[in-house]
Parts: structure tokens; sequence; C-alpha cells
């Protein structure tokens, strides 16, 4: 399965636009992508779709912050745009979107002409920077802050990212006329078609350097090594990837930088095991701890915690410490810890420890079918098998 593409790259606006920007963005998508525009063009039916999609995200205030934070893995569950029943008619949509002065496509151009904006230049988006955080179940259960070392492009000092220390090394292409795209008319006997293609002089940019800079070889980028500060938000788990917005690497002729995804990898804890927001730990009791009953430590992560074991304990059985385990990364509620009592069963008695176990064998008390409580505990673990 593809990789979603990141929403303001796919409305082609920068990550502080305005809910205006964000609005206007989209309905030039609309128009461009529409299916009543493009008829069985499936490539323009999937854009039109990726562009609703990235609309419903970003027009709505929570879904956005949860964007920002965490990327596509923060809307996971969440509905998007339904199309089944269509797309709708396309006037239809922008006048719902827009209010009742939208006029229709007339307005726009219409349908008769050719829309592509020829003077539109490529926008470029940066690389993403991937990188892996280990953290410990403490640094989990608690949130932290980390720093790590990445290496990205930036902006070339020398030339401010214009490729060239002097604007008047910078040229308009005379094959595109500073459109960065070839426009084609071809005649046949159905009439004139005209066709655009990227620039090859010029690769889409619409400008050429004549006189490049040194230092950055006329790309405008520079390597640099740098150190960013990370956010770790509580609970988040062993795969989960953070997103933090633009710290990618920069794109040329000031585009939209990529981001920078944090991968989390647990360090496993050598004595609490995780299950979601829930932990466990065994421990393990002897056989007068079980019998007699007793007070134990239990390590959990704010802390270790006396708790009284019953008299009569049976192995295998668990205790629930209530709120005791890891909160959720979207902030509702906090897991449990589940202790789970082993009773340890020596291998080697001494001859006085052997007496007295013989003894303790012909009494009913230490005869696994004796009580009805016995019976039942055994019944539910024969159950399990």
């Amino acid at each position: 399965m593809a990789e979603k593409r990141d929403y303001y790259e796919v409305l082609g606006v920068g990550r502080n636009a305005t809910d205006e920007e964000i609005k206007k963005a989209y309905r030039k998508k609309a128009i461009q992508y529409h299916p009543d525009k493009n008829p069985g063009d499936k490539a323009a039916e999937e854009k039109f779709k990726e562009a609703a999609e990235a609309y419903d995200v970003l027009s709505n205030k929570e879904k956005r912050a949860k964007y920002d934070q965490f990327g596509h893995a923060g809307l996971e569950g969440q509905a998007g745009p339904d199309f089944s029943g269509g797309f709708g008619n396309l006037n239809d949509i922008l006048r719902d979107l827009f209010g009742g002065s939208f006029g229709g496509f007339g307005g726009f151009g219409g349908f008769g002409g050719d829309s592509r904006q020829g003077s539109e230049q490529r926008v470029y988006r940066g690389r993403d920077i991937r990188v892996r955080v280990r953290l410990t179940l403490d640094e989990i259960a608690k949130g932290t802050e980390k720093e790590i070392q990445i290496e990205r492009n930036v902006p070339c000092p020398d030339c401010s990212g214009k490729g060239a220390k002097n604007s008047s090394d910078i040229k308009t292409c005379p094959s595109c006329k500073g459109t960065g795209q070839i426009r084609r008319v071809v005649n046949s006997f159905f009439g004139q078609t005209v066709s655009y293609s990227t620039c090859q002089q010029c690769n889409g940019e619409g400008k050429i350097i004549t006189n490049p800079c040194h230092t950055c070889s006329g790309t405008g980028l520079v390597r640099k090594r740098e150190t960013v500060r990370v956010r770790i938000p509580a609970g988040v788990e062993d795969g989960m990837q953070l997103t933090m917005r633009g710290q990618g690497h920069c794109a040329k002729n000031n585009g939209i930088n990529g981001d920078l995804l944090i991968v989390i990898n647990e360090i496993e804890d050598p004595e609490i095991k995780r299950d979601g927001n829930n932990l466990t730990y065994t421990k393990i009791i002897s056989v007068p701890e079980a019998i007699l009953g007793a007070t134990v430590e239990i390590p959990c992560l704010d802390g270790r915690y006396n708790v009284k074991v019953e008299p009569g304990t049976q192995s295998g059985t668990v205790m629930r410490l209530k709120g005791k385990g890891l909160p959720s990364v979207n902030g509702y509620g906090t897991g449990d810890m589940y202790v789970k009592f082993i009773v340890y069963i020596p291998k080697k008695l001494s001859r006085e420890e052997k007496e007295m176990m013989e003894k303790l064998a012909g009494s009913d008390t230490f005869r696994a079918n004796s009580a009805k409580e016995d019976k039942s505990f055994f019944d539910r673990l024969r159950e399990m098998f």
C-alpha cells in the first residue's frame, strides 16, 4: 500500500496556512480534478479524493492539531470524506463550500477552455528524515524530551538559498519564458488539442542560473549537522511514529520543508512487561507465604508498593493494581498493573523438612480435593487447558 502524502503538500499550502488559504487551495484542486471535468480519468479521481481527504482534516481544528503532532497515525480510526454515494455535482460542492455567491464554473472560466495555469511553477518539497529514539518504560510512563543529532539540507548561507550570489545571475528561461512549462498545440481532424509538459531546459523552475554559487553548486542548499529537541508524550508505544512538521530537509526555491519522523523503540524492562497500556509483573512467593499470607513489595513505575498476599493464595493468582499502568497517548485514561503470584516449590529438602512435609501430607487440609474452594479453583484451571 502506497504511503499517504503530506496533507499540506496535497493542497500546496504551508503549515501555517490560514483557514481561508486552505479553503482556496482546496477549491483549486476540486475544480482541477473533479470527475465531472475528467470523465474516465482514474488518476484525476484519486487526486480529487486525496484533496478532499486533506481538506477534511486541515479544515477541522481538532483533526489538524492531531495531524500536526502525530501525522497520519494520529488520525487512525477516524472517518474521512464519504464517496459511497458518488462525488456529487461539482457546482453544488463548491456552492456548499463557498456559499450561495458561487455562480458555477462559468465564473472560473468554464469547462470549454483549457484551465491549466501556464504561469504556475513547480513547488518543491524537502525530503523527510526518519530517526529512531530508544525509550525506557519509565520515560514512556512520564513523557520525556530528547536531544537528537540530524544532518539535513538547509538554505546556503552564501547565496541565501537562491543558488547564485547575484540576482543578475538568475535569468528567465528562454524556452518557457519563465512559466516552467512548454505549451504544445496540435491540430487534428477533431479540433485543436493543447498539452503542457515540464520545460527540459530549466526543469520546470522557469529560471536559469548562469553563474552558480560555488558553495552549493547552484542548488541553493548545503548539508548541516544540527541538534533538535524532541518532546515525547507519555504513553507512546514501540514502533509508533511521531511527526515534527517542517523539521526535515529544506526544499529548494523556498519550497515546503520535509518532516522529521521519530520512530519509537521501547527498551524492554527486565521485570515489568507491557500489554498495551497495562503492565504485568510476576512475583514469586514461598510456600509458607502462600499458605499463611504475607506482605510483599511490588515495583511500580512510580515507586515500590507493599501489597498483601492473602492466606491460601494459589499459584497463578492475579492481583490488579488499578491505575498503576501507562497513560494513554491520547490522554484518555490510564492502564492497570496485574501482578501474578507464582508459588516456589523447592526441589531439594533437608531430612527435617522432608519429615515435616510427610506429616503434613497425611492431613486432609493438604489434600488437593479436600476443600470446596480448592475444587472450584482446580475446575477453573482445567478449563484453561
